[in-house]
């Protein structure tokens, strides 16, 4: 018989720790939970959190699951619960505007529905992308903390075309303007000639969880077409909200 290694069995007991129902815990529960002393706990999660599989909520001070395990739990189950009851609101949205519709979990996409236009856009479902400028990642980072915001403006910005923002004052600028308007544009900002409109997904807590959106070329998602386009993304944003029980208005 092949010989188990403690503390692989450990951290896994960690992550199967976490539930629908007990989606955070702190490191006292979990050291009651499996009979391990606290500190022993303390490494685990901070081993977990480092590469990605835990995150430690700051205004509770527990921690939760991060996206890294959704990102290779989702290689092995092929939906997941975002996904499942976001899917009728992206078909809906797809056979509205005809372009691709994606979901995407901290610029993790977790869905994609393909339109049948003969020019698309290229992305897979696991594949990550920037958060500054990409619609998606920015419809996310718009409603994260002040303090967030300021760690994250403090990194060096990758620019991918003349369109791509990574000046922090014009940055924060656009996220201020992407949470009163509650829908982001990536005008050509991460590749030339694809743009895409985003929008939240909240949760019951009124908590950003996901976004949703659609992209395609620039030449079919012209400016014009933008004010409809954003609306129909915030309509099926607002539907996927409510089904995650977060009743807002568009």
């Amino acid at each position: 018989m092949a010989r188990v290694l403690r503390s692989v069995n450990n951290a896994l007991a960690v992550l199967e720790s976490f539930s629908v129902e007990r989606p955070e815990i702190g490191v006292t529960e979990l050291s009651h939970a499996l009979g391990l002393g606290k500190s022993t706990v303390h490494r685990l999660l901070t081993s977990l959190a480092a590469r990605g599989y835990v995150r430690k909520n700051p205004d509770t001070e527990r921690y939760c699951l991060g996206f890294k395990a959704f990102e290779v739990g989702s290689l092995a189950a092929g939906r997941g619960a975002i996904r499942d009851i976001a899917a009728p609101f992206l078909r809906t949205l797809m056979l509205a505007t005809k372009e691709t519709v994606l979901d995407d979990w901290e610029v993790v996409y977790i869905d994609k529905i393909e339109s049948d236009q003969p020019l698309q856009m290229y992305s897979r479902v696991g594949r990550r992308a920037p958060l500054h400028c990409t619609a998606l990642g920015k419809s996310l980072a718009a409603w994260e903390t002040e303090d967030w915001i300021d760690r994250f403006l403090r990194r060096r910005l990758r620019s991918y075309t003349p369109s791509t923002l990574t000046e922090p004052a014009e940055l924060r600028r656009e996220l201020t303007k992407i949470r009163a308007a509650r829908w982001a544009l990536d005008g050509e900002e991460f590749a030339l000639g694809l743009k895409c409109v985003a929008a939240p997904l909240f949760d019951h807590s009124r908590r950003v969880v996901a976004s949703l959106g659609i992209a395609g070329p620039a030449v079919r998602l012209s400016n014009d077409r933008l004010p409809r386009l954003a609306a129909l993304v915030r309509e099926s944003a607002a539907g996927a909200s409510r089904a995650l029980g977060g009743n807002l208005v568009i």
